[in-house]
């Protein structure tokens, strides 16, 4: 399987999700995207993003309360390329 493309919309950036990161948060921090955070474990949702394609897996349920169209990237991981609205 290859590597997921994570595409930022507001800026058209994109880079490759390598798996041995632990979460996308990581990946995002990684290639110096700022994401507000305080948990890191899917428990407040400050980190809330916006999915615009793909789809994600969660290493763990979130607790934090999300919309349909919203992921939490201290907890999950691309499944598919993805776009982020950011």
């Amino acid at each position: 399987m290859a590597t997921p493309t994570v595409k930022l919309r507001t800026t058209g950036t994109q880079f490759t999700c390598p798996k041995s990161e632990h979460c996308l948060l990581e990946v995002l921090e990684l290639h110096a995207v700022e994401v507000e955070y305080q948990c890191r474990s899917g428990y407040c949702g400050a980190c809330r993003l916006k999915l615009v394609k793909g789809e994600v897996a969660y290493y763990q349920p979130p607790l934090a309360l999300i919309n349909d169209s919203e992921i939490l990237p201290c907890c999950c991981m691309p499944l598919t390329d993805i776009e982020l609205d950011i």
